[in-house]
């Protein structure tokens, strides 16, 4: 075990007799994005996958609009299945299925249609479940439907209903089905009562067990989930998903209310497919439901630049009045009275009173060019005019750092925006280092929202990084307004992004060790932060170093590639050559020498790299190595200043789909970005010239002899030992909180001026093993509680500890 750097004792005063600084009541909220099956399959409740056979290649390419049917003909029926546009239900969704039955079979039953649901559809005896379709015969006698839940090889039947009689318009019919069985992986099936063709569409199931009841709700263990955060607000319906890839793929508001049918059905950004049905009143619902403000995005009039064609492109000026008072809209949707032309449409789906919206989102992510600053400015202004009562929250990029960062501070500050949007997806040690950020902000400027943020990785190390950081926002809540952890879900079999708060398949939710963090966070707020005073203060770990710097060369993902010429040297100096490639360390990939002392990486996989330990004598040093791309998606990976397992720089070229070329750092196995990425894609069969110059902590890249990159890393030293407290006026208490991020136990003396600490606390503590990991299985910690007497207590190593008290009184 490492020896401890702190003192015997640290002693932690909090002056609970100053007025302190008002902090945000708004701090710690949700971020929701239709990502890693959120939406359909996750949250909303439909339990019939593409129920509308709006399914396509642009979802997915081998996606169709039969995808996750079936044609049954059983017992001697025989029939056929085809879609059809002709004379749809409505024009926002026109894709129906024409369901023949040519023969009946000994049953008397024709053909069916059957769906497999989301992974399955899962069902439990006792429950009942609301079935619904949208029928009108073409033809024939089959007049009628059964509707069943059966098991996946159709020889129990957990529960059934007639649905009609059926006629030749369109009409829809509802029946309920108690199911008689549990079954994990059911199925859904559609029969025709006999000869005929029968035209189907928006073929539903959802349990009646719905969040709070709602039908044609949300799945109630996931929507309380998200509720036992007790999430101040929830932004949503996406990051990426609300500007798109793509003009037509913005989410525009409007298609998303009203009945499901008449709501426009979108391809996901994220390459599957979103039904609508989780739409902008269900949104607004859940938020009132579980008492958070609402905080929609909408798009600032420009797409997504990492549009594969197009990059960022704005509305074209002809459609820019009306897209602006498609935003002003959504205002008078959420706040205007019953009588009002938008208001109306609110009442008319159930909700009368207002919503009370107070916050909204006006773009994400995006580039700061001359296009978003026009866009974004007119819907700005437009805002402030009609809707001054609206606090706007604009963007500033994609990172924490970087030129489009500073642009888009720059520009907030001169228009006058009131709070921004940064998003932070950085290793644990980056959060630990970036704790003191926020002390120096602006007071005057722009409030802060930290509207994407998590450490990579689902462990314990990435957990406590975590709490620190939350604690830090919390000592300056003063500026930083609103901050949510993302992305909130992920489905078992669809995750197209980690780490997530909240793991998902169809029977069981796994909270994960950062979701607790952020529950321990939310549920103990405060108004006003106090001074704090730490005195003895342990340190975190030191940063891993070493006299000599390790090299690596290897490709991304999909890629094969050749080296040669690697030469290592002493700056201002001509490198020499260094060992000859086919020596060098294996550490994954497929490799073969040239033979002519060269190397090529032969076989396509997650990525590939060759290490040569110990090549240079830190920390000033030049690297270079000549490169070819032979074939796959992506491009080269140059790693340098490698000072022990795990750590090291690197330089991705041609990364992220060979779009970008960027600077990296990796800490302790976790990677994220130093830089903006710069749109330099990777040619195949062209040899490149790569050289890499570290002094110190600046690194200097060129390709081909043309300088690419030029950073400073100097990192702050890592807070390791985080404290907050804030006074809850509405309870009377104090709470203390504390972020252990070192690898011992650290004794704590905790002194509150004008209050007896000795009166004890009212103890959470969460604490874990830094390795430990939580995805698809239950968190391996909870939360724990006790009560504390007296003022001095043990911090475990790698914990988070929420401590409250009520000053003055024999309290708990």
């Amino acid at each position: 075990m490492t020896e401890s750097t702190g003192p015997a004792e640290t002693v932690v005063e909090v002056d609970t007799n100053a007025p302190g600084t008002a902090i945000s009541p708004d701090l710690f909220g949700v971020f929701f994005e239709d990502i890693n099956y959120a939406a359909d399959g996750g949250l909303y409740a439909e339990l019939v996958q593409n129920r509308s056979f709006a399914y396509s290649p642009a979802d997915r390419p081998e996606w169709h609009a039969l995808t996750a049917w079936e044609l049954l003909e059983r017992d001697g029926a025989t029939g056929s299945v085809t879609v059809s546009t002709d004379a749809p239900v409505h024009t926002a969704s026109p894709h129906h299925a024409v369901l023949r039955t040519t023969a009946a079979g000994a049953a008397g039953l024709g053909a069916g249609l059957r769906n497999e649901g989301f992974d399955g559809i899962a069902v439990r005896a006792g429950e009942r479940y609301d079935v619904s379709l949208f029928a009108r015969l073409a033809d024939g006698a089959a007049d009628r439907l059964v509707a069943r839940i059966e098991s996946r090889d159709g020889s129990r039947v957990h529960g059934q209903a007639e649905l009609g009689p059926l006629h030749g318009a369109w009409q829809r019919h509802t029946a309920v089905i108690t199911c008689e069985g549990t079954d994990q992986d059911a199925r859904l099936a559609v029969v025709a009562s006999g000869v005929g063709t029968v035209h189907l569409d928006l073929v539903s199931l959802f349990p009646q067990a719905t969040f709070r009841g709602r039908p044609g709700g949300l799945r109630a263990d996931l929507a309380q989930a998200i509720a036992d955060l007790k999430p101040k607000f929830v932004r949503f319906p996406g990051g990426c998903v609300a500007h798109g890839l793509g003009l037509a793929n913005m989410y525009r508001w409007p298609a998303t209310i009203g009945p499901v049918q008449d709501r426009r059905q979108l391809s996901n950004l994220w390459g599957y497919h979103q039904s609508m049905g989780l739409g902008t009143y269900e949104y607004f619902q859940f938020c009132e439901d579980i008492g958070a403000k609402p905080l929609p995005v909408v798009s600032a009039g420009v797409c997504c630049q990492n549009t594969r064609v197009t990059g960022q492109v704005g509305l074209p000026e002809e459609e820019m009045p009306g897209y602006i008072e498609e935003v002003l809209a959504l205002v008078e949707w959420a706040n205007g009275p019953a009588d009002s032309p938008w208001g109306a449409l609110r009442a008319a789906a159930g909700h009368p009173e207002p919503f009370g919206l107070e916050y909204l989102g006006v773009g994400n992510e995006d580039t700061i060019t001359d296009t978003f600053r026009d866009r974004f400015s007119r819907i700005h202004d437009a805002l402030s005019e009609h809707h001054p009562e609206i606090t706007v929250v604009g963007t500033v990029g994609p990172s924490p750092c970087g030129d489009e960062w500073e642009k888009g501070w720059a520009f907030a500050r001169e228009r006058g925006v009131p709070v921004v949007d940064e998003h932070s997806y950085k290793s644990p040690r980056w959060f630990l280092e970036n704790t003191r950020r926020f002390d120096t902000m602006d007071r005057q400027g722009p409030h802060l929202y930290i509207g994407e943020y998590g450490s990579w990785g689902n462990h314990g190390r990435s957990a406590v990084a975590e709490a620190a950081y939350m604690i830090a926002m919390e000592r300056n809540g003063d500026v930083v307004r609103l901050a949510s952890y993302a992305p909130l879900l992920a489905k078992r079999g669809h995750t197209q992004w980690a780490p997530d708060l909240i793991y998902f398949d169809n029977t069981d939710v796994w909270p994960t060790l950062n979701y607790h963090v952020q529950r321990m966070h939310s549920a103990n707020s405060g108004d006003t932060a106090l001074p704090v005073t730490v005195a003895g203060a342990p340190q975190a770990p030191p940063v891993p170093d070493a006299a000599r710097h390790g090299v690596h060369i290897g490709t991304s993902a999909d890629t094969r590639a050749e080296f040669t010429d690697a030469r290592i040297g002493p700056l201002g100096a001509e490198p020499a050559p260094a060992r000859d490639l086919a020596g060098w360390d294996t550490e994954s990939g497929t490799w073969e020498p040239d033979g002519a002392g060269g190397i090529r990486q032969t076989a396509n996989g997650n990525g590939a790299r060759l290490l040569l330990a110990e090549a240079a004598d830190g920390p000033s040093y030049a690297f270079s190595v000549r490169a070819r791309k032979n074939g796959g998606g992506e491009g080269f990976v140059i790693g340098f200043a490698v000072t022990s397992p795990g750590n090291w720089y690197q330089w991705s070229v041609g990364g992220w789909q060979n779009r970008w070329t960027r600077l990296q750092r990796v800490d302790d196995g976790v990677l994220h970005d130093l830089n903006d990425p710069v749109a330099v894609p990777v040619e195949t069969g062209r040899w490149y010239d790569l050289r890499v110059e570290v002094d110190g902590r600046r690194i200097r890249c060129y390709r081909d002899g043309e300088l690419v990159h030029d950073i400073e890393d100097a990192p702050a030293t890592p807070e390791g030992f985080a404290v907050s407290a804030v006074r809850d006026s509405a309870a009377g208490d104090v709470i203390i909180k504390v972020a252990n991020a070192t690898p011992e136990p650290v004794t704590v003396r905790f002194r509150l001026a004008g209050a007896d600490a000795d009166a004890g606390f009212a103890r959470t503590t969460l604490a874990v093993a830094p390795d430990a990991t939580s995805r698809f299985e239950p968190a391996p910690a909870t939360p724990a509680e006790d009560r504390m007497t007296g003022p001095v207590c043990d911090i475990p190593p790698h914990s988070f500890t929420v401590l409250r008290t009520r000053p003055g009184r024999d309290q708990l």
